[in-house]
């Protein structure tokens, strides 16, 4: 339960954590063909163990066991799925975001927010009313990977299922194979001065401000556990893409929510200032996006800039959209858990269109082979599934925010900043080389409300770290603070 934070110290040069006590996920919890039990208590780990090392290191506490109780792990991981608004369940993805079935295979959309359901539309030739029926007879007429390569220069989220063979032995499963699980680089600018040392061991980032410019999970779970150690998080959105409400509950909690339009003088001005004044930036915009430039641009001397892909920040598919759901199709995920206990239907709408051609996938193309067929790493050519929670972007951002943490408590031995990176397609490869695969999964069952908490009429996860019982405060409305730290 633990290779992932050894991989984790190793791929940063850490010294290994002290003692780690890992209370085993219950059966059916997180239930799997692959290892999702071991990544995400390995990433809570190694977050656990990052903030262990900040606290030693500032003098707030000696080194002790940690314990990392594996159905609080998967209670945060589920998220999404516990929480309740007035005690009712919140609607899962769009109608239009799912698995449907191609002339030679099966692709994954992503239609949640309305701009990428108007551009799926339009790549399809749909009219702005078009149903669930009429975008599966639709994508029954194309082949995968052709509609892939169609919706990547339009703007539209689709991607071909594909095998993990199929997937690795592509360019950019082979880049997003290589490399550490988590990068954090040196950069050659620094503090001014060292900020003033933390005083409480529960509350060791106090003082510290993070600007969150980050959207969907992955970012803001990564700037929400920051928020949990005490840190002042500012989460800046643009008024012109909005949230999806059930989201910004989940992953808001104990941070501030603001809007600037960077695309107005006056509002990009606030940015730049706002930048100019803070510890960590957490960035989770596209290589190449605007944001992602201004980043680059106006960055603050020694600080940490965190920054989560979907793809990488570098190789071929860099500038590509991704969610955690078409990760998991492109990379094999999908394809590995279809047919089996321990993936998930019910989280995209019903797979489209019926063939009699037993999911193989014709046509090759030098970014990713054959679409959905049937190979010798265990899988099936039968309907694709997804993962029981959106493992990827979970572990993601915790693993972000370990090694922003680690980052900082580097920075307190003379300034210097650094630069953190995650992806959610390196996180898929560590999963799908992990040891702990099973043939036949146990049901999946969720987590017990044991784990949740209520306010008002939100229920929703506790934190993942077992010493913290709730976050600061709960997610506040979206967009509605100013435009500045909290004095």
């Amino acid at each position: 339960m633990t290779d992932l934070l050894h991989r984790y110290q190793a791929d940063l040069g850490l010294a290994q954590a002290a003692d780690i006590t890992v209370r085993p996920v219950s059966e059916g919890v997180l239930s799997s063909t692959l290892p999702v039990a071991a990544l995400a208590v390995g990433a809570v780990a190694a977050l656990g163990s990052a903030v262990d090392r900040f606290r030693v290191v500032s003098g707030l506490a000696a080194p002790s066991p940690r314990v990392v109780v594996g159905d609080r792990v998967a209670a945060s991981f589920a998220g999404d799925r516990l929480l309740r608004i007035d005690g009712r369940p919140v609607a899962g993805f769009a109608a239009l975001s799912g698995f449907f079935r191609t002339a030679d295979g099966w692709v994954r959309t992503h239609a949640n927010y309305p701009h990428h359901r108007a551009r799926l539309l339009s790549l399809l030739e749909l009219a702005d009313d078009a149903d669930h029926t009429a975008v599966a007879a639709s994508l029954l007429r194309h082949e995968a990977l052709d509609v892939e390569e169609r919706a990547a220069e339009l703007g539209a989220l689709v991607v071909a299922v594909r095998t993990p063979d199929e997937w690795f032995g592509s360019a950019p499963g082979r880049f997003t194979r290589s490399g550490p699980i988590v990068s954090s680089t040196v950069r050659p600018d620094g503090l001014p001065s060292l900020p003033e040392p933390p005083t409480d061991p529960m509350r060791p980032l106090a003082g510290v401000r993070v600007l969150d410019l980050t959207r969907v999970i992955a970012g803001p779970v990564a700037t929400r556990d920051l928020a949990l150690l005490g840190a002042s998080v500012l989460r800046v959105d643009s008024p012109l893409l909005p949230e999806i409400e059930a989201q910004h509950l989940d992953t808001g909690a104990g941070k501030y929510s603001t809007l600037l339009d960077v695309l107005v003088d006056d509002d990009d001005e606030r940015l730049t200032a706002l930048m100019s004044s803070v510890d960590v930036v957490v960035g989770g915009y596209r290589p190449g996006s605007y944001i992602d430039e201004h980043l680059r641009t106006h960055r603050p001397s020694g600080a940490i800039i965190g920054t989560v892909s979907a793809w990488g920040g570098r190789g071929p598919w860099a500038r590509r959209r991704g969610f955690d759901s078409l990760v998991q199709a492109a990379s094999g995920i999908a394809h590995m858990c279809g047919g089996k206990a321990g993936g998930r239907s019910d989280d995209g709408g019903k797979a489209g269109g019926r063939s009699d051609d037993g999911g193989k996938a014709g046509g090759r193309s030098d970014d990713g082979g054959k679409a959905g067929g049937r190979s010798d790493d265990g899988g099936t050519t039968g309907v694709p599934e997804a993962l029981p929670v959106q493992a990827l972007d979970h572990a993601s951002g915790h693993l972000l925010a370990a090694g922003i943490i680690d980052a900082l408590t580097q920075r307190l031995d003379g300034g210097i900043g650094r630069t953190v990176s995650v992806s959610l397609a390196r996180t898929a490869a560590w999963l799908l080389d992990a040891d702990g695969r099973v043939d036949t999964p146990a049901d999946p069952v969720l987590p017990t409300d044991e784990h949740t908490v209520l306010h008002d009429d939100v229920r929703t996860a506790r934190p993942a770290l077992a010493e913290y019982d709730d976050h600061p405060f709960p997610a506040r409305p979206w967009g509605r603070d100013e435009p500045r730290f909290p004095s």
